[in-house]
């Protein structure tokens, strides 16, 4: 569906940020807070008496300085994509519909809502935790919860990229690519 195509947000110093919704993007376009550098050829979104062409990356106008939203609260989608949709405790996969965060010290005894702090739970899972530390409850995890920082966000622009090539360039995949080759070569030769 068009209306849920995603769109390459990069800032105006061409450094991804984020993926936005086709209609988000083309209001950026609209209100001429971004610019569009390369079009989802064959996707169109329709209204009463126009058709817009469906944009797949955008740069921002004005710089933002994506640095001090690191710290922010994480949202939940970000909690899930780390721990790959994954329960910690017993390894079943879900949706974000039928998973769950799980404060691993809870809250009630000064645990704080940070990246660090929460994993991925199912439901029977979080119920049988409840309000005791993995420890005390016997559900040893699976992974060890990391820090969600900027470097989150590339690796699910990564993937993405794998189906959208044409975001491989603002990516700088080929970059990356292309270093890894030579340096495969060069072990090779030696």
């Amino acid at each position: 569906m068009v209306i849920s195509r995603k769109v390459l947000l990069l800032n105006a110093s061409y450094e991804p940020m984020n993926l936005v919704t086709a209609p988000k993007a083309l209001t950026l376009v609209w209100r001429r807070v971004a610019e569009t550098l390369e079009l989802d050829h064959g996707y169109l979104i329709h209204t009463p008496r126009f058709a817009f062409e469906v944009p797949s990356v955008i740069r921002l106008t004005h710089y933002i300085d994506v640095r001090s939203r690191q710290n922010r609260v994480t949202n939940r989608h970000r909690i899930f994509a780390r721990d790959h949709y994954k329960c910690q405790y017993c390894g079943h996969r879900g949706t974000a519909f039928d998973l769950t965060l799980d404060h691993i010290l809870p809250k009630s005894r000064g645990g704080r809502t940070l990246a660090e702090n929460l994993v991925t739970a199912c439901q029977p899972c979080n119920n049988r935790k409840g309000n005791r530390t993995p420890e005390e409850a016997r559900m040893p995890m699976l992974t060890n919860p990391s820090a969600l920082y900027y470097g989150l966000e590339k690796v699910a622009l990564r993937q993405a990229a794998e189906i959208r090539p044409e975001w491989r360039r603002y990516l700088f995949l080929e970059v990356f690519e292309e270093a890894i080759f030579q340096n495969n070569d060069s072990a090779v030769s030696a």
